[in-house]
């Protein structure tokens, strides 16, 4: 069955496979005269989604490199939300255990509501033990990144399983010149140390890099290390015709102090450790090879991406003691998760005088051997879990961007995926069952003269739900999202303004410290999103986004089997935001950044109607060129300000305090 719907897709990819949501050409839509036959737009060789594009019926936000250098910020989850605007809530282990990313107040755990994409190939692990969909962004290697796009909501056809809140998809450098080196240190024995070198020829280019980072911890036993690899070459083989190659590998082990309770986070009684035998380890490596066709003279592009990706990791975590609500089983557990796992897409897009046409395909499939135990210092005393689960998925989609008029845009398009689910627990029988999901994409965008683009969507999102590895029979979460915006670009500024809704069903709360979670709830999602970027000055910029969410369950199922209305989802926040003023005088080696991140009132896992003060971390960073070299001095949480990351009953993972980062990056 798996061979079958594998190899369904990957035969019948070249001839109805889809992959990006390519644009129409950007000025088309505001173009007043007659209509022109546009050329085509060559899309990267990946298959992924096109960049962010501001005439597309959607929210999304793009993240240029030059900022993400600026910086200074501790991983890229704490990227993402200096600069994004997203929400996170920093798990407080190291790396390897990935933390929450949420877009829109979904936030199950480990970032399992947003797609992450890298080059092509998708992070999202399903049928893993630990969190279905579990995303570890610290694969990402950050002076390798070219660009940053997030997508708000389940509006693009690219991206499937695990897209609920929508989807972030990361590019890295095709080829550069000559060599790069950077070294690195800051508080808390931080050090780290990369170099990039790559070629930029006629017809092919490519980037190496090698990156290694070390860091004492904040908090007692809470040292890591991580290394790095990262390769790309991209080659023209004709006129017609070029090829993409990477691999990325990456191995990271930390030690972790655990959780604090309330009183002691609220005396920043830092130095308590759980269990000094806490940590874990994780190593992963992925490969992946594309090609683009473009006929000379044909209006299409073809190109599709085979990939394979490999990994292991072991986590010793303590959950706190009983005696409270919400509180775990007093014991150190160990799970261990060994998994590979192989996928293709496929893309053809046709450019026709006012429309583009996407058709595309999709095929995985995954193999997961999951164990866990309750363990004391590392020692086993007894298996919980222990199973090993494959799940094979296909999709097929499809997307059309046309333009009606010289003011109206309409995207039409949709996704149908099956995935099929088998898991054998160690001494038990074979468990399957598939399932099959339509996921709709319809938007429309009209120019307003002089004022800007008023434009809506609907889409349907989903994601498998957690305990699928041992029950495939768990049902899908779906969400059904409603957004209407205007988006405004006048000189010296431009700015968006959008409202949104999502309605939820099967929402499956989860508890990181009980670890268990529930199903067959209702959830709603909507609110408000802003965002700003002007020119207030030669060499100055304002930069500023901000969501208001009203997150609530509508109907919640708790562990006792009491059922709750009209409470605020857990591990979300009221309201996010973030705000930078870059300044770069012309002609000057220099620059300047200060930003802050503002998180409105959280609402902790596991206590239902309670909230938690709103805070503002700020931040500052300078730089100078130096002959060759790029020099970078910042600071995290100028302030100092003490915050929770998140809490889960009344235990909390603490928040860093003010932290000092430099670096110098020298050019050979």
């Amino acid at each position: 069955m798996y061979r079958s719907l594998v190899g369904l897709v990957l035969l019948a990819a070249p001839l109805a496979s889809l992959a990006a949501q390519q644009p129409v050409a950007a000025d088309s839509i505001h173009q007043h005269g007659d209509s022109l036959p546009r050329p085509v737009e060559l899309p990267a060789v990946t298959v992924t989604s096109a960049p962010v594009q501001r005439e597309d019926p959607s929210s999304s936000v793009s993240v240029p490199a030059t900022v993400l250098q600026r910086t200074p910020a501790l991983n890229p989850y704490d990227l993402v939300r200096q600069t994004a605007g997203v929400e996170v809530h920093d798990q407080g282990q190291g790396p390897g255990f990935a933390s929450d990313v949420s877009v829109r107040g979904f936030s199950s755990d480990h970032s399992t509501d947003v797609a992450l994409w890298i080059d092509g190939v998708p992070i999202n692990e399903p049928v893993n033990g630990h969190a279905e969909g579990y995303s570890d962004w610290s694969l990402l290697f950050p002076q390798a990144v070219h660009s940053i796009d997030v997508f708000k909501g389940p509006t693009n056809a690219v991206y499937g399983n695990f897209a609920l809140a929508g989807a972030v998809n990361i590019r890295t450098l095709e080829r550069m010149n000559g060599t790069s080196g950077w070294l690195s240190g800051g508080m808390y024995g931080r050090a780290e140390a990369a170099v990039l070198t790559g070629f930029d020829r006629q017809g092919s280019g490519g980037v190496f890099g090698l990156r290694g980072l070390h860091e004492n911890g904040w908090r007692p036993n809470s040292a890591y290390n991580l290394g790095q690899g990262h390769a790309r070459i991209v080659r023209d083989l004709s006129p017609s015709t070029s090829v993409d190659a990477g691999v990325e590998l990456y191995d990271a082990g930390w030690d972790s102090p655990g959780f604090l309770s309330r009183a002691q986070f609220d005396a920043r009684q830092y130095d308590v450790v759980a269990d000094l035998t806490d940590g874990g380890f994780k190593r992963r490596a992925q490969e992946r090879a594309s090609i683009r066709i473009n006929p000379s003279g044909r209006p299409f592009v073809w190109r599709s991406t085979v990939y394979a990706t490999q990994s292991r990791w072991q986590l010793f975590l303590t959950v706190p003691p009983e005696g409270g609500a919400g509180e775990g089983s007093g014991s150190q557990t160990e799970e261990e998760h060994r998994r590979y796992g192989f996928g293709a897409t496929s893309a053809l897009t046709w450019s026709l005088p006012r429309a583009q046409i996407t058709l595309g395909g999709e095929g995985r499939w995954d193999h997961a051997d999951y164990q866990n135990y309750f363990t004391t210092h590392r020692s086993r005393d007894s298996a919980q879990t222990l199973t090993v689960s494959r799940q094979a998925s296909a999709a097929l989609f499809a997307q059309t961007v046309t333009d009606l008029g010289h003011h109206l845009r309409v995207s039409l398009g949709g996704r149908l995926d099956h995935l099929d689910t088998r898991t054998t627990p160690s001494g038990g029988s074979t468990l399957s069952d598939g399932k099959t999901i339509v996921s709709p994409k319809l938007g429309a965008l009209y120019h307003l003269k002089r004022v800007g683009d008023l434009y809506v969507n609907l889409s349907r999102g989903f994601r498998q739900a957690d305990g699928v590895i041992e029950d495939p029979t768990v049902p899908l979460i779906t969400a059904w999202a409603y957004e209407a915006g205007l988006k405004v670009d006048a000189r010296p500024f431009n700015a968006s303004i959008a409202f949104f809704r999502m309605d939820v069903s099967n929402e499956q709360p989860f508890d990181p410290i009980t670890l268990q979670a529930t199903n067959n709830g209702a959830s709603r999602r909507q609110g408000i999103e802003a965002e700003l970027r002007a020119k207030l000055a030669a060499g100055v910029s304002l930069s500023a986004d901000a969501t208001v969410n009203d997150a609530k369950y509508r109907r919640f199922l708790t562990e006792d089997g009491d059922t709750l209305y009209d409470v605020r989802v857990y591990n979300t926040a009221k309201y996010v935001g973030t705000a930078a003023v870059d300044v770069a005088p012309p002609g000057t080696p220099w620059h300047l950044r200060l930003a802050t991140n503002v998180v409105g009132p959280y609402s902790p896992f596991d206590q239902p109607g309670v909230t938690l003060p709103a805070y503002a971390l700020f931040h500052a960073s300078v730089g100078a060129w130096v002959g060759r070299a790029q020099l970078e001095l910042g600071v995290r949480n100028v302030l100092n300000r003490a915050y929770p990351e998140l809490q889960a009953g009344d235990f909390v993972s603490p928040g860093q305090p003010r932290s000092l980062i430099g670096s110098v990056r020298y050019l050979f």
